[in-house]
């Protein structure tokens, strides 16, 4: 998605547009419902597989998804090349031009003027609505580290940032405060919020947000008591399976039926809770695979493909779904 470092060698009309036209599209993007982190399939002989990849993507929207996220963590984006990713961008920016969706890429790296470079390609994909950044790890600069690379990026961007808060990830926690000054950057349009669990910091966040800021549930297994405080929506891997009762449950938390989101939100927390039994995306795959829309269950080293019970279990909780 976005964009070039500032000391880069792109022209200065267009280093001096990108931040503002990012503004401007922050606040005409949505980013209510469900969005799909697109998994990456593999073909037998190892490659991406673009079909399953472009049919993936019409079959979550299909089913209600508002959008999709390419080279999220769960497409495995660090294991790919850069053809492959352009490959993946290209497939993912074709369905959401068709299909007037919602396209998000991941993007950014550990170090600020990295992460300006690797944003600044996303400038070739005009479909390209939001780029999904993570709070940088291993290095742990504190909240006004935090603060001050954003800074920079929003600033760089072509697009508006949706902010990753992965802390268990990251190795870096920021609180409700540290949060709410990221949303009201121009240029940043939400968090993916995966803090491991709700606590009063979550309370805290979703109580007093910034105008503009939205904030997606990005832990699977507590999308429905986010929704019920008063998120936006969720990026959920889980969702490339029963997309459609995921949309039904955002929908039932808007609509204020809380009789039926309860219910359909602790059968999807168990779904959820199968799908992550090992590291993601390998059940997802796993099952992904079983019901015959991807070639290969494969993902790539380091990662391991799953066992047969993870899979039958999550095939358990899909069906009693």
């Amino acid at each position: 998605m976005a964009h070039k470092a500032q000391n880069s060698q792109a022209p200065q009309d267009f280093q001096s547009c990108r931040g503002s036209r990012a503004d401007a599209q922050a606040g005409d993007l949505s980013l209510q419902g469900i969005h799909v982190p697109l998994i990456t399939p593999f073909s037998n002989g190892g490659g991406v597989a673009a079909d399953a990849l472009e049919a993936l993507a019409h079959q979550v929207l299909d089913e209600g998804a508002s959008g999709i996220v390419a080279l999220g963590t769960t497409a495995e984006a660090a294991s790919l090349d850069a053809g492959e990713r352009d490959l993946v961008t290209g497939v993912c920016a074709r369905v959401c031009r068709e299909r007037g969706a919602v396209l998000t890429v991941g993007a950014g790296a550990g170090g600020t003027r990295a992460a300006e470079e690797d944003l600044g390609l996303l400038a070739r994909w005009p479909e390209a609505r939001a780029a999904l950044v993570a709070v940088p790890s291993f290095v742990r600069p504190g909240a006004a580290g935090v603060l001050a690379h954003f800074t920079r990026l929003a600033a760089a961007s072509p697009v508006p940032l949706v902010v990753y808060h992965i802390p268990y990830r990251t190795g870096q926690q920021l609180d409700a405060e540290a949060l709410r000054a990221l949303g009201a950057l121009p240029g940043v349009a939400g968090v993916k919020y995966a803090n491991g669990g709700i606590d009063q910091e979550t309370v805290a966040l979703l109580g007093d947000l910034p105008d503009g800021f939205a904030v997606l549930a990005g832990d699977d297994a507590f999308t429905s008591p986010m929704l019920a405080l008063g998120a936006a929506g969720g990026i959920l891997a889980s969702a490339h399976l029963a997309t459609a009762r995921y949309a039904e449950l955002a929908a039932a938390w808007r609509e204020g039926d809380a009789v039926r989101a309860r219910e359909l939100g602790h059968r999807l927390a168990a779904l959820a809770a199968a799908l992550f039994r090992e590291p993601n995306p390998a059940v997802v795959k796993g099952v992904l695979h079983a019901q015959g829309r991807i070639p290969t269950p494969d993902v790539r080293l380091p990662l391991l493909p799953a066992g047969r019970r993870s899979v039958a279990e999550a095939l358990d909780r899909l069906a009693a779904l």
